[in-house]
């Protein structure tokens, strides 16, 4: 069993309420992550940022670069919306303290016999940690090391067996921090935009009066809706947000101006989620069919428009669940 780990992992930026709440970003940021990491003695460390979407089990891997004073950085880019988490690792690197002490004893002129067996050794070990052509390689490299002269020095300090050291380190000592940190990404126009809010029952295609069928006031649709969408965009608006378009149900049903009974005309507050018609997956039929949002939808997008409805979680008492 191995012991404690040297290392250290503290002060993660960014971090919210010690991992409570999750960092917000948007599509396209590229994420910034800030650590101390440190441990006792002067061997030199090698420090990771792991992220990964979620759904997924495979972390992907960014090198940290250090900052000076322990601080310890690197980034991520997040191209999709959804939520990530993220996590740093890090681990006292035997090759990395070995190849920077042979450099020193090299140019001081020192006797490194046993510094090329050590070299050799590590390799080995990490070629039991490989696969394939890349284990076979490692143990190449490791005879080389092991013959020592120019060539061994080629090989120690070339990019080859950084490489491959990097892609199969020794894990055994390493220190994971104590969470895995919650990143939601959301679309570009949640950070600003400019939302124009539309009701969508009062909206009567571009009449300028409010048309009546009946003598009663018609109630609007979302056909209606999307024939003012081109007024929307044109006045420089981002977003446009829609109250709940759900049925609506009927008892205790409020009336015009808030009013606590309500008329037999009276369409209710769209917010008394519920009704006969269905409940939060279902659309009030007086605005029109799901197909109908879905072109409201599309043709929003194609303006340059984005749709926001309101996640509300409400309900009345004719709430299908109730």
């Amino acid at each position: 069993m191995p012991g404690p780990s040297r290392v250290v992992i503290g002060r993660i930026y960014p971090e919210v309420d010690g991992g409570r709440f999750p960092v917000k970003r948007v599509v396209g940021d590229r994420v910034a992550v800030e650590a101390d990491i440190f441990a006792d003695g002067h061997d030199e460390l090698t420090c990771e940022l792991l992220y990964r979407k979620a759904g997924s089990g495979d972390w992907q891997r960014v090198p940290m670069a250090p900052l000076g004073n322990d601080r310890w950085r690197a980034e991520f880019a997040v191209e999709e919306l959804g939520r990530y988490f993220y996590t740093v690792r890090a681990w006292v690197d035997r090759f990395k303290t070995w190849r920077r002490d042979l450099r020193r004893r090299l140019e001081a002129g020192q006797e490194v016999t046993a510094e090329w067996a050590v070299g050799a050794e590590l390799a080995e070990a990490a070629a039991g940690r490989a696969r394939g052509a890349d284990r076979e390689r490692l143990l190449g490299l490791a005879q080389i090391l092991r013959a020592g002269g120019p060539e061994g020095a080629a090989v120690a300090f070339g990019e080859e067996l950084d490489r491959l050291m990097g892609a199969y380190p020794d894990l055994a000592g390493a220190s994971l921090y104590g969470r895995e940190l919650a990143l939601v990404v959301d679309p570009v126009l949640a950070r600003f935009g400019a939302w124009y809010e539309m009701f969508p029952r009062s909206v009567w295609s571009t009449d300028p009066e409010p048309p009546f069928v009946d003598g009663r006031l018609r109630h609007g649709t979302f056909r209606d809706c999307e024939a003012r969408l081109e007024y929307v965009a044109n006045l420089g608006f981002d977003v446009v947000y829609l109250p709940p378009i759900h049925p609506i149900g009927r008892t205790n049903r409020k009336g015009r101006n808030n009013a606590l009974t309500a008329g037999p005309d009276d369409p209710g507050s769209p917010w008394a989620v519920g009704g006969p018609e269905g409940g939060h997956t279902a659309v009030h039929p007086a605005l029109g069919t799901l197909e109908d949002f879905r072109r409201l939808v599309s043709k929003a997008r194609a303006l340059g428009l984005e749709v926001a409805l309101d996640l509300a979680f409400h309900c009345s008492p004719d709430h299908p669940y109730v």
